[in-house]
């Protein structure tokens, strides 16, 4: 709807040839109101879907997002870095990326 204002004030109007949608005549512009009211109101129902979803799961104690990759032992990576090595070395050690590394030691 704000792209549309912005045309009407550039003095473009919006003529859909499929979809029998003319903006320069009054029914036009008010089939093109009403179906973008619909398509408003439509994705404010899905958002609430989507946020009530993601409560519900949250609620169960599911865990949201992507799993992690990468499952380093803590504990032999504290040892690793006690020795003096860098994070790199480390990494290199475990076979994983440095910053999952650094991630699993700030975690921990």
């Amino acid at each position: 709807m704000t792209l549309v204002a912005e045309l009407e004030a550039l003095g473009v109007d919006l003529i859909v040839l499929d979809q029998n949608i003319d903006t320069t005549t009054p029914a036009g512009r008010l089939l093109f109101h009403m179906l973008a009211a619909i398509a408003e109101f439509e994705r404010d129902l899905i958002r609430e879907r989507v946020i009530a979803g993601v409560s519900r799961a949250r609620a169960l104690g599911k865990q949201l997002g992507r799993p992690r990759v990468h499952q380093i032992d803590v504990v032999q990576a504290l040892a690793l870095r006690a020795e003096g090595r860098s994070l790199r070395a480390v990494a290199r050690e475990l076979h994983v990326h440095p910053i999952a590394v650094r991630r699993a030691l700030t975690a921990a």
